[in-house]
């Protein structure tokens, strides 16, 4: 399950790029602002995210589909190492297959130096800065999980959150690092365009910045437990993590 969603939102990934970069296409000859194409790419990819969040997939995997974020939930005693180790294997698995398809289903548009498989790279600020960057929205991203996932009256919207802050980095930061926030998504481009040397910034960024997150949430709410690590728990799916949803919703959290 992890690895399909990432594979659906890597070939969407792809598709919306084809779209709204690639030359032959009636979108990008006639959409020419960089802030409005951007925007476009960020409300197609922020509902991928929250489609797959609240997927029968995502309902019953807890939406993950990035190492960064399975790895951070371990640290935070949610996931079992084998289940998180199993986890990322096919996040990476997933990633790369949907690249592999979108290739074989778009041939050379995808490979187009326009699209380039929708590789992440530093902008023009360089790669410190694209790192600075990917630790700050990995930070926000996470915090914002955390705080609604165990916030009574908003953890049904987990995953529209998500999806509104992938949506907003796109737009708005994406020029700065690419915007990847996930170290699987990020090497499953670069497996199609061959790129690889600013891949380490992706593999470092996104789990500093979640596991920061977890340490700064877990010191301002001393005493309380997160309730799962599944991005979406409203609904009859069978939970595999430590799962405290059920008793964390039976009272407001204090967050």
């Amino acid at each position: 399950m992890e690895a399909a969603e990432l594979a659906v939102f890597m070939i969407s990934a792809s598709l919306f790029t084809i779209l709204l970069y690639h030359p032959s296409s009636p979108v990008a000859q006639t959409v020419h602002d960089g802030v409005v194409r951007r925007m476009m790419m960020g409300t197609a990819m922020g509902s991928t995210a929250i489609a797959i969040i609240f997927s029968p997939l995502g309902q019953r995997s807890g939406a993950h589909f990035n190492p960064s974020v399975t790895w951070t939930f371990f640290r935070l005693g949610k996931i079992d190492a084998s289940d998180a180790a199993f986890y990322t294997l096919f996040q990476f698995a997933g990633g790369i297959a949907g690249v592999m398809l979108a290739s074989l289903t778009f041939h050379t548009l995808v490979a187009h130096k326009s699209v380039n498989y929708a590789a992440t790279l530093p902008g023009s600020g360089g790669p410190i800065v694209a790192l600075l960057a990917e630790i700050i929205i990995s930070f926000i991203l996470m915090s914002v999980v955390l705080t609604v996932s165990n916030t009574k009256r908003l953890a049904r919207w987990t995953g529209v959150f998500a999806g509104a802050l992938v949506a907003t980095y796109i737009t708005i930061e994406s020029p700065i690092s690419g915007m990847s926030l996930n170290p699987a998504r990020t090497l499953s481009s670069a497996v199609g365009a061959q790129v690889w040397m600013f891949l380490w910034i992706y593999f470092v960024a996104p789990p500093a910045g979640m596991l920061l997150a977890a340490e700064v949430y877990q010191r301002l709410h001393v005493g309380s437990a997160v309730a799962c690590a599944k991005l979406h728990h409203h609904n009859n799916q069978r939970c595999i993590f430590r799962c405290n949803f059920e008793a964390n919703s039976k009272g407001e959290s204090k967050s």
